[in-house]
């Protein structure tokens, strides 16, 4: 399995499933955007986005997706919710919610506090957005509040999806805003061997490859 990953972005995903997983993987890091500084990667995604997964002939660039697909190829790690399981349901909306729900709204804060040139900056827009996401996050208080994590009763890919989400708000200084339930929760996702594992895999590849160590949130565009 080879997967393409910038630092801290959204193909942390994949990398950290894959470290729960114990598989072997290639990693090859990118500077970010891969688009701006990369052209040749369109030709592996011409989306030029991070991640792009392949397993064989299979090629996929949706992080949530893959980890679905990954869970669900290795169910022997219970990191999936099989679908004559009560939570599958709750496995599905959550592993969706991390990002089209969570990671939507910060990637708006990001673009329009860091990346874009000053005159493009839009601070209410930074203000809405920020307000967006914690008002949505705010809703897993409740079952945070009684389980240790979002379903089935057990740590799955549904809270690497969310758990990617609470990494990039931390990044963007959102998670001084987190309820104490989910800062509890995030506390007990990234101290995961696997997660500690994946950010030193990520660390040590980016440094062989010549990638810089920034987060891509700290990257100029």
């Amino acid at each position: 399995m080879i997967l393409y990953h910038s630092i801290a972005a959204r193909s942390f995903r994949p990398l950290w499933m894959l470290e729960e997983l114990g598989l072997p993987y290639e990693l090859r890091m990118l500077a970010f955007p891969p688009r701006v500084h990369d052209k040749s990667y369109l030709d592996i995604n011409p989306c030029g986005t991070v991640p792009a997964f392949f397993d064989g002939d299979m090629r996929m660039t949706e992080s949530a997706a893959i980890c679905q697909y990954l869970a669900e190829r290795h169910p022997a790690a219970r990191l999936n919710v099989a679908l004559d399981e009560a939570d599958y349901g709750a496995w599905l909306n959550y592993l969706h919610f991390g990002e089209a729900t969570l990671t939507f709204p910060q990637t708006l804060v990001l673009r329009y506090s860091r990346f874009e040139s000053p005159e493009r900056l839009q601070p209410q827009v930074v203000e809405d957005y920020s307000r967006w996401f914690l008002s949505r996050l705010k809703t897993l208080t409740p079952r945070l509040e009684q389980n240790e994590f979002l379903c089935a009763g057990r740590f799955t890919a549904a809270d690497v999806s969310v758990g990617y989400a609470l990494l990039l708000a931390e990044q963007l200084g959102l998670h001084t805003s987190f309820t104490p339930a989910v800062a509890a929760y995030w506390q007990r996702l990234r101290q995961r061997p696997a997660f500690l594992r994946a950010q030193a895999a990520e660390l040590a590849a980016a440094s062989a490859q010549g990638v810089s160590l920034l987060p891509a949130t700290q990257l100029p565009t």
